[in-house]
């Protein structure tokens, strides 16, 4: 079995992570995993996803999203963890509306992870609209779509 089998199926992976994740393309293990973006791990057009700047090694920013704690598993070798270690949660910082519309879907995950099973439905109504404020309707609602496919199922 592949040790990214462990963890999620690949089309659970590529349900769960941003388009523009190394998740959707390579297995865990070939890939970092930081807690969130930053100078240190831009996106690369080129490569079609964000790189960790000083190694070149492609890097996940949401932790949560992929399930896999932060890490420098391509550039430094790091073992991936059992696959009983938890997912990790979204904190304070993902809450924060994105400037870059990439980033969307991730803080769309965000909330709803961080809103009881009771208050789901508002959360989407105030989300889509603090997002509709800063980015074009039809960003919001794919982003929307592609999240609410996967998060929702799985609650």
């Amino acid at each position: 079995m592949a040790l990214d089998e462990l963890y999620l199926p690949p089309e659970e992976i590529q349900a769960a992570t941003c388009e523009v994740c190394p998740a959707q393309l390579l297995r865990f293990g070939a890939f970092d995993v930081t807690g969130r973006p930053s100078a240190e791990n831009r996106y690369d057009p080129a490569r079609g996803w964000r790189v960790n700047v000083a190694s070149g090694a492609p890097t996940c920013v949401h932790p949560y999203r992929v399930g896999l704690p932060p890490a420098l598993y391509a550039t430094d070798g790091v073992a991936l963890p059992p696959a009983e270690v938890p997912t990790p949660v979204p904190d304070a910082r993902d809450l924060v509306l994105p400037d870059d519309p990439t980033l969307l879907e991730a803080w769309l995950v965000a909330v709803l992870r961080c809103s009881s099973p009771q208050r789901m439905a508002s959360a989407l109504t105030q989300a889509e609209a603090t997002a509709s404020e800063r980015f074009a309707s039809r960003d919001v609602v794919a982003a929307m779509r592609r999240v609410m496919s996967h998060e929702l199922a799985g609650r």
